[in-house]
């Protein structure tokens, strides 16, 4: 179980999942060759179980995130709070002073399985106790570059953080395991170019108190104010959106190929089904049928060219989703069909293709919970509406 090669595979799935939320001026990677002393600073910056979450084994040998910067340089570190609650600020003081001396600062805040688990729900999306006033403190003593590392694993509201200029980059690390502290070391001094992705959306602190634990739909409740969930059918503002990334280099796409219709008789078993449209909206002749009555064999086919036009190496996640026609009531507003991670060196480009069923890819669940495929004109979007083509589905009997 602890063999090297297990152990490097724990490294690789931490930096994998590592996600670069905020690097502004290209404060990271830093450079080694300058950085002579780093202040690690926070209550996760020498974390052991904490980075471990739920539903572990037992680690081979755990590398906390201080272990692995002091390969670095001379590290001052401290803990800037007692526990991760961080329940007063009398450890404060002492971590500005060490960030107003070193080169760089790094920041490692957070939440743990004391606050979100199994059967144990987070009250708020902040960061808890005086950890926020102690992230301000230090940054705005520091001398050099801060950069934020956070635990976690749903959502913080960090708008503080994104908005500090003082704070130059920042990091998700989630729980990133045994290997964590090596994985967040080799993001922070470029052994390693992230390309990690927001697994969910990062919500503004108000959202928590819009929805009431007695609210269950996904769908938004207007009359009742609750917004939506997900990314499906949230579309208010957030501190960072779902999928949200970045890397150390620059990717543009470019789509080569796509199939843009598709064709589908239909036999006397199959029947066309009715789905609510907005007022005012077309209504096609057929609007839907439901998925259970079909075949479900046609594909959508595409192509995208990936171009690395940075001076890095490094990997792309390519997000697929797919959109439904226009005037659907209370459909999703897209959803995830497809994606890739695809590796292209720096200057070259790549091709990657998608081939994707109609029925799963662009079917909407309607308010009696059947899944059902629409007729008419649905969209796929590639990245953040980097690339965006139409797809048109048409029954005929």
């Amino acid at each position: 179980i602890c063999s090297d090669e297990h152990v490097e595979l724990a490294r690789e799935a931490a930096r994998e999942g590592t996600v670069l939320l905020k690097n502004v001026d290209q404060t990271l990677p830093l450079d080694a060759n300058k950085i002579k002393t780093l202040a690690v600073i926070g209550p996760h910056a020498n974390a052991t179980a904490a980075m471990i979450g739920n539903y572990a084994g037992v680690p081979c040998k755990i590398v906390t995130p201080l272990d692995a910067l002091s390969a670095y340089g001379e590290v001052n570190y401290k803990v800037g709070c007692g526990e991760m609650k961080c329940r007063n600020d009398s450890l404060i003081f002492p971590a500005m002073q060490a960030a107003e001396k070193a080169d760089a600062t790094i920041i490692v805040a957070g939440i743990d399985l004391s606050i979100e688990a199994e059967s144990r729900d987070r009250e708020d999306l902040l960061l808890p106790g005086f950890q926020t006033q102690l992230i301000k403190q230090v940054a705005d003593a520091a001398k050099g570059p801060v950069i934020l590392v956070l635990f976690s694993a749903g959502g913080l509201d960090i708008g503080f953080a994104k908005n500090n200029k003082k704070i130059g980059a920042i990091l998700w690390a989630g729980y990133p395991g045994e290997k964590g502290g090596l994985a967040i070391a080799d993001v922070i001094f470029g052994k390693y170019n992230p390309g990690g992705r927001l697994p969910l959306t990062w919500h503004e602190a108000s959202y928590a108190d819009m929805l009431p634990m007695t609210s269950m739909p996904l769908r938004p409740v207007d009359s009742l104010g609750y917004p939506g969930r997900t990314y499906k059918f949230f579309n208010g503002s957030t501190v960072y959106p779902f999928a949200y990334g970045l890397s150390y280099t620059q990717f543009n796409y470019t789509l080569k190929s796509a199939v843009r219709s598709t064709h589908i008789k239909l036999n006397k078993f199959q029947h066309c089904y009715g789905i609510k449209y907005r007022a005012e909206s077309q209504i096609p002749p057929c609007p839907a049928v439901r998925i259970d009555d079909m075949d479900c064999k046609e594909k959508i086919n595409f192509e995208v060219e990936v171009k690395n036009v940075g001076d890095r190496d490094g990997s792309e996640v390519v997000v697929v989703y797919s959109m439904p026609p226009e005037g659907l009531d209370a459909s999703h507003i897209k959803q995830v069909v497809g994606f890739q991670r695809v590796f292209v060196p720096a200057g070259a480009a790549k091709k990657v293709k998608f081939v994707l069923n109609v029925c799963n890819s662009l079917r909407v669940v309607d308010y009696n919970a059947y899944s059902v495929l629409p007729s008419g004109g649905h969209t796929i979007v590639i990245g953040d509406e980097i690339i965006s083509f139409p797809v048109h589905v048409n029954f005929s009997s």
